[in-house]
């Protein structure tokens, strides 16, 4: 099941908090200095924005800010058309918390002193003494400092721990792929000693048998014997090699198991076909995209769950599809990662598809070499 975004959830948050503050002024519980449907269009127009700041954080950064500016402004006329709304001023406190996920960071403060001006005008306006004026500022300064403090400190929080999580996936697919390599000059070490092995075993070989072909009786007898045992030391030793050089065999499933391991906050599955056997360069170029495509989940799509799966095609090609439940992005504009995962598909001649419609989804292929 597709779980519900933070960022939805922050919406709904801020929305039940505006509904629960401004429903006794609708309904005729606290005074205006404007008429009740003017007052009225100012909140709701507020709560549109807001959530509209909250939902475009992300995919449309710059008219998420625009939108913000105007819930800022949209929330000072709130409060000073209802200086006598009580607790009405506690609107700000939420706008400035925004602030923190949508605006620049020096918009933070800026809010906050502003906001806290806005707070004493209204509190004059309602008749207030100096120092309940200064007293009501200073509280609701307190707050909004904490409250911005507070998810300055959750953002980076969550932007350590992602960053973390890249770190450990680097760290991992870097020492698959060097356990890989080691395990490529190994077979290439061995493949070299089979060659001088067998070289110089079927030499001799051969001289015993081109003398026993120019004898005859005893002397040709052992030159045979000579040749059978020279025969049977060969095969014993060539099946010693081979069984080494299959043991050191890397293993794609292994591998792959090796970098999606215990990374925080995400869950992954990674499914492969038991025909799938590509080559040396077409693993290492498979781990190498895993590995992208698992740092771009943890870093933009806020998922909880990633799906992988590697198949044979029909032309003994091979295909990779990983889909996650993460946000999506329905307008792709590949970053650095994803330019990359596509140049290293292509240069094994196969081809990528991105598809950020429901979640993200990549689906790459690569043709038989």
């Amino acid at each position: 099941m597709r779980r519900i975004e933070p960022d939805v959830w922050a919406g709904l948050a801020v929305l039940l908090v505006c509904l629960a503050v401004g429903t006794p002024i609708l309904l005729g519980a606290a005074g205006t200095w404007v008429p009740r449907p003017v007052w009225g269009a100012l909140f709701v127009a507020l709560l549109v924005t807001s959530l509209t700041a909250v939902l475009w954080e992300d995919c449309r950064r710059r008219r998420a800010w625009a939108c913000y500016g105007a819930a800022v402004v949209l929330g000072w006329l709130t409060i000073l058309t209802a200086p006598g709304a009580g607790w009405l001023p506690i609107l700000l406190v939420f706008v400035a918390a925004l602030g923190a996920y949508i605006a620049p960071p020096w918009a933070g403060p800026l809010v906050v002193v502003l906001n806290t001006a806005v707070i004493a005008v209204t509190a004059g306006l309602a008749g207030a003494a100096f120092p309940q004026i200064g007293l009501s500022a200073l509280l609701y300064l307190l707050i909004q400092t904490a409250t911005l403090l507070s998810s300055l400190a959750i953002i980076r929080e969550q932007r350590m721990r992602r960053e973390l999580s890249e770190a450990h996936l680097e760290l991992r697919a870097a020492s698959v792929i060097l356990a890989d390599t080691a395990r490529a000059h190994e077979r290439l070490r061995i493949a070299r000693e089979l060659h001088d092995l067998m070289g110089h075993q079927l030499t001799a070989l051969t001289l015993e048998l081109e003398v026993a072909r120019h004898r005859d009786g005893p002397g040709a007898r052992v030159h045979i014997e000579r040749a059978d045992r020279v025969a049977r030391d060969l095969l014993r030793d060539v099946r010693t090699t081979v069984g080494q050089l299959r043991a050191d065999a890397p293993d794609l499933r292994e591998s792959l198991t090796a970098v999606v391991r215990d990374i925080p906050g995400l869950e992954i599955g990674v499914w492969i076909d038991d025909d799938v056997r590509p080559t040396e360069e077409v693993a290492m170029t498979l781990i190498r995209v895993v590995q992208e495509i698992v740092t771009n989940t943890v870093r933009h799509a806020d998922a909880t769950s990633l799906r992988i799966r590697i198949e044979s095609t029909p032309d003994r090609g091979v295909r990779l599809t990983s889909v996650d439940d993460g946000r999506g992005s329905p307008q792709l504009l590949p970053g650095n990662g994803l330019r990359g995962l596509s140049e290293r598909i292509d240069a094994i001649g196969g081809d990528v598809r991105l598809d950020g419609s429901d979640g993200f989804r990549v689906t790459a292929r690569v043709p038989a070499r």
